[in-house]
């Protein structure tokens, strides 16, 4: 498996609706081909802060993720609604397969 981890920090006058778009992008990235797991985390301690845990099956899943209308969509919807940039960090999923 592919997997990144991408933490986002969301400034909180945006938080609801950072919240919404991201559903959307969950919703149409868990029907996307190769998609394994696509989980919107939010800290308990920090409710502005974010882990997306997305799991594909092959790297090329993955960047196609980033090509689909509602990957762009969102994207272009939180861009100034960060209080940071976005980290995404590669792993390779080892378990389950």
């Amino acid at each position: 498996m592919y997997v990144t981890l991408v933490q986002v920090k969301v400034k909180s006058e945006h938080l609801d609706a950072f919240i919404n778009v991201t559903r959307a992008n969950h919703k149409g990235s868990i029907k996307e081909r190769g998609n394994r797991r696509f989980d919107v985390l939010q800290s308990t301690d920090d409710p502005c802060q974010f882990v997306l845990y997305e799991a594909y099956e092959s790297e090329a899943d993955a960047k196609a993720h980033k090509e689909t209308p509602h990957y762009l969509a969102w994207k272009e919807a939180v861009a100034d609604w960060m209080a940071e940039p976005r980290r995404g960090v590669l792993y390779n999923g080892l378990f389950p397969k």
